[in-house]
């Protein structure tokens, strides 16, 4: 379980991205797309193509943590 602290910014992508991306390839999403820096504790999230599966990327001071959330119907 992932508990944040009480300044936490949590970004929610609006556009699906491709699960296949590992942490390196989500971090140039933040980058490039979403135009800020993935290293900086804010919390992102992104969802699949199907909207049953999310992928949150947090850096948690020593590195970036992806986490994989499906849904189960």
């Amino acid at each position: 379980m992932i508990i944040p602290g009480q300044h936490v910014k949590i970004l929610v992508a609006t556009k699906p991205v491709d699960f296949r991306k590992g942490h390196d390839g989500l971090a140039a999403v933040v980058q490039n797309e979403l135009g800020r820096d993935p290293h900086s504790g804010i919390i992102f999230v992104f969802r699949a193509k199907r909207a049953d599966r999310i992928k949150i990327l947090l850096w948690d001071g020593t590195g970036l943590v992806p986490v994989l959330k499906q849904h189960e119907r």
